[in-house]
Parts: C-alpha cells; sequence; structure tokens
C-alpha cells in the first residue's frame, strides 16, 4: 500500500470492536481506527469519512452485513471489506464474495491472522480464511482439462494451477514461491488469466473456479 489505511470495523460488540482497535492501533500500516455498530452507522461512516478497509460482521443489529457491504461498495467501490463473523455457510461465503468482499474469516480465527488478513484485503489481495466451506480447495486434485467448461478450457495446465492456488487466497508473492518464479511473471500470467475467463478481477476468478472445481494442488512440473 502507498499509503496508510483507515480501517472501520463494524460489529456490534463493543469487546469485538475495542479488541480489533487495540490490535489495529499499534500496526504501522494503519493510520486510523474508526468503529460501527449497525449496517446504518457503517454506511454514514464510509460516506462521511475517507475508510480504506471494512472489518463488517454479518448479523447486525439492524440488517444484514453482506446487504451493507453491497450499498458500500455501490457508492464507494474502492473500498474493500473483509467479511468477520461466527457465520459459516457456504452460501453466505459466496454471496458475500459476490457482492463484492474482498475476503471472509471466522471469528474464531487467531486475531494476529485477522490483522494481516485486514492488511492483505487493504493491499488489494484476497483472503479465503480456514474452516469456512472452501478448506478442502488446498487438497483436492486438480479437474481434469478435458471435463472443464468454456471459458476453463482455454487455460494452459500451469495457468489452471495458478487460479487453484489464486482461488484458495493466496497472493501473488505466494503463489511464486510455489512455482520458483518471479512475482512479476505471476502477476502477468493472472492478469491472462482474468483475460481468458472474461473477468475484471481475483474474486470473479476465484468464485468462478471454485464453482468449476478447479483447486489448488502442490507444485507441478511444466514442460
Amino acid at each position: 500500500m502507498s499509503e496508510r489505511a483507515r480501517v472501520l470495523i463494524v460489529d456490534d460488540h463493543p469487546v469485538v470492536r475495542r479488541g480489533l482497535r487495540t490490535m489495529l492501533e499499534g500496526e504501522s500500516w494503519v493510520a486510523e481506527v474508526m468503529e460501527a455498530a449497525s449496517c446504518a452507522e457503517a454506511v454514514a461512516a464510509v460516506a462521511h469519512g475517507q475508510v480504506t478497509v471494512v472489518a463488517m460482521d454479518i448479523a447486525l443489529p439492524d440488517g444484514d452485513g453482506v446487504q451493507a457491504t453491497g450499498q458500500i461498495l455501490r457508492h464507494r467501490p474502492e473500498i474493500r471489506v473483509l467479511m468477520l463473523t461466527m457465520a459459516d455457510e457456504e452460501e453466505l461465503v459466496a454471496r458475500a464474495l459476490r457482492i463484492g468482499a474482498r475476503g471472509y474469516l471466522l471469528k474464531d480465527t487467531d486475531p494476529d491472522l485477522v490483522v494481516d488478513a485486514l492488511r492483505t484485503v487493504a493491499g488489494g489481495g484476497l483472503v479465503l480464511g480456514p474452516g469456512i466451506g472452501v478448506a478442502g480447495l488446498g487438497r483436492a486434485q486438480p479437474t481434469a482439462a478435458a471435463s472443464l467448461p468454456p471459458p476453463f478450457d482455454r487455460l494452459t495446465p500451469r495457468e489452471r494451477d495458478i487460479l487453484g492456488h489464486l482461488a484458495a487466497g493466496e497472493d501473488n508473492a505466494q503463489i511464486a514461491r510455489r512455482f520458483g518464479l518471479s512475482t512479476k511473471t505471476i502477476r502477468n500470467q493472472v492478469s491472462a488469466i482474468l483475460g481468458k475467463l472474461g473477468v475484471s478481477d481475483r474474486v470473479q476468478a476465484a468464485l468462478l473456479a471454485r464453482n468449476a472445481g478447479i483447486c489448488a494442488t502442490t507444485k507441478t512440473s511444466y514442460q
């Protein structure tokens, strides 16, 4: 990130908000931490202040955090939202990502990992935490090319494998280390993948990959 982030914590439990605030205020990448206890307060905070990234609960007193996320992103699409909730239903995960959230974590995730996830999302990355119905991506075998529907049949074997790791929430640097390639090379290949799939960002590509059964696998040798 070129600038320090302004973080908005949306949760109706003061202990949760203050605990996360305490951790974030000690981070060098954070410029300011704000709080909201409801959907209405979250939307107002975004409308009247500078916000980079939002930690958004789903079960809020006046509504649904996913709907609030959609409302925020319709007006401020540059804001990045990380869902931070106790709800682990796969449909909620898919719905949140479809509406534009950049990540999904459960509240029982280690606090340090929550802070890291917020930093990743603030920087434009995608975070899908363990225990939310997508952990099996990392253990599954890749789908055979012959069985892939369009447009996935346009991807090379390496591109399919990179897409699987992208869908598992890995950033370009992590994928580059897996393949022994430079981050620039992976960035270029991710751009090529997005172009072939006809999507504009990593979240959309990850959703398509998950629906098609394209999963992360260990590093593969390619000719």
